[in-house]
């Protein structure tokens, strides 16, 4: 019994596929990679900023920083990735020649940021995903604006008016 569960298992193998949606839906925006590059930054200054009086405790909150660290810099990842194969056409490649390049460079950091404890590429990668965010709204016929963000990054988002 046990060899046919075993050769039913690998045949009857099930495939999970994740995305957004398969409609497709229509609905895009670059605010999810814009908190989570957000985070990454916020996570970074916290691990740059922990004290370690408490050696357990210490290790503890850096385990716990460094996996939000990891999800946010994964999201930057997943949403610019949706955007670059779901949104962005031809035509917005072609309007604005660096936005493929602004992609690569995001996905790059976003990488180097969870690696690393680096507060330059954080900020670098909130920066390209910022640009990205202002070609996004552009190619929605709408004026991109850079506005202070409420969170403790002290940072930037980008909006549309």
């Amino acid at each position: 019994m046990k060899i046919i569960n075993l050769f039913l298992d690998k045949l009857l193998l099930e495939n999970i596929v994740l995305a957004h949606c398969d409609i497709p839906c229509g609905i895009y925006d670059p605010h999810n990679a814009q908190i989570g590059a957000h985070t990454v930054i916020r996570m970074t200054q916290m691990l740059q900023d922990l004290k370690r009086e408490d050696e357990v405790k210490a290790e503890h909150d850096i385990a716990r920083l460094t996996h939000v660290k990891e999800e946010h810099g994964h999201l930057v990842e997943d949403e610019l990735g949706t955007l670059e194969n779901d949104y962005f056409k031809p035509e917005h490649f072609q309007a604005h020649p660096n936005l493929k390049d602004l992609l690569e460079k995001a996905v790059k950091l976003s990488i180097k940021v969870r690696q690393n404890i680096d507060m330059e590429s954080a900020k670098e990668l909130l920066e390209t995903v910022l640009l990205i965010s202002e070609i996004f709204y552009k190619t929605k016929n709408v004026t991109p604006v850079r506005v202070k963000s409420v969170y403790p990054t002290e940072g930037e988002i980008v909006t549309y008016k």
